[in-house]
């Protein structure tokens, strides 16, 4: 018996291609919270799936805190490819206390992917193509080439970013077609629409972010893509790119610098109060921002986890090191994955428990 310990596989919107998976996948509220002293493992959830020995570690995806799919798709440390090693396809349904094998649609492939959201799972096999799922993986659609399917680049939310034309789009009728009315962004970089990932809410705006033609934040955003309301932000020094993030209470715009070792300058907004800079007073020299909502956002740095809280910078007792990916799931569950780790932080702000997740070969 030997251990198959799950790492992520991330997915983004455009072409969301990435290397085969491998063995070694390398101001605030008065109400904000304050970092629990009982924030670790309270519950490590194994299981025993029925996969050879020869198989390297999965990639895996969680969705929320219930759903999610483990991929395995190389054995020995040796590219997928080979009629010896198919790939295989895992989900589970109950927060990884228990998996069920699903029939991977093309397990002999060159280059296996795995991509999930709320409502699809898509997998690429190169060179054959797409196929996408809207049943967890009971039936799949085939989508032929490499570009991904509309189907899915659609579920990453209604208005995105048209790729190589700077223009912001709606999709309609399978296909993205520019906005009528643009956004007030000379540059536009990032699109978040926020009903595709933010089911804790009721408020879903999309928020446009980018930069001025002198380099300066700028932001602007809109709820049908009719009328925007557009801000350009006082220079904070030199910003390489800006992007959003929007909880269940208030929104962020992380503005990541030129030098990624260094700490990206923040902004937050909540109700219909303006942006307003987020002081980060005793930060580490760099760190990866993940807004939690309530005037909060975790931080993973060279110390692990921690936090800006009330405009300072604290350590947080989590399970989460430096290696360690974060994201916030759409239900407001944090997905955290390392090369040997994978944890599911339910909670709200820093108030966390965190589950791990660990399977085993029969």
């Amino acid at each position: 018996m030997s251990a198959l310990v799950v790492t992520l596989a991330g997915c983004s919107i455009g072409d969301i291609r990435r290397t085969p998976p491998g063995p070694e996948p390398t101001p605030s509220d008065s109400a904000s919270p304050t970092p629990s002293e009982s924030s670790v493992v309270v519950e490590t959830r194994v299981t025993r799936l029925a996969v050879p020995e020869r198989y390297d570690p999965a990639y895996v995806e969680f969705v929320d805190a219930e759903r999610g799919y483990a991929l395995f798709a190389t054995c020995d440390g040796r590219p997928p490819g080979g009629s010896d090693c198919p790939a295989l396809l895992w989900s589970t349904r109950d927060g990884g206390r228990s998996w069920q094998r699903l029939r991977h649609p093309r397990p002999v492939a060159d280059n296996q992917q795995l991509y999930a959201t709320i409502g699809m799972l898509a997998l690429w096999a190169e060179p054959h193509g797409w196929w996408t799922s809207v049943d967890g993986g009971e039936t799949f659609r085939r989508s032929p080439g490499e570009a991904a399917p509309a189907e899915w680049q659609q579920a990453q939310g209604t208005i995105q970013l048209i790729e190589g034309t700077g223009k912001v789009g709606r999709w309609d009728a399978g296909k993205l077609r520019p906005l009528p009315t643009q956004p007030p962004v000379p540059v536009v970089q990032t699109v978040l629409d926020s009903s595709a990932n933010v089911l804790s809410s009721t408020y879903h705006p999309v928020v446009v972010t980018g930069l001025t033609e002198d380099g300066g934040p700028a932001v602007a955003t809109t709820l049908d893509g009719s009328t925007w309301e557009g801000v350009t932000l006082p220079p904070e020094g030199e910003i390489g790119v800006l992007r959003a993030a929007v909880t269940r209470d208030d929104m962020w715009l992380i503005g990541e610098r030129p030098d990624p070792r260094s700490f990206p300058v923040l902004w937050r907004r909540s109700g219909m109060a303006n942006w307003s800079r987020v002081p980060t007073e005793g930060h580490p020299d760099e760190g990866r921002v993940v807004p939690l909502g309530g005037g909060t956002a975790a931080v993973i740095g060279p110390r692990g986890a921690g936090a800006v809280i009330g405009g300072r910078y604290v350590d947080l007792p989590w399970p989460v090191t430096a290696e360690h990916s974060l994201r916030v799931l759409a239900d407001g569950t944090l997905f955290a994955a390392a090369p040997g780790s994978v944890l599911l932080g339910a909670g709200r702000y820093t108030q966390r428990d965190w589950v791990g997740i660990h399977l085993v070969s029969d």
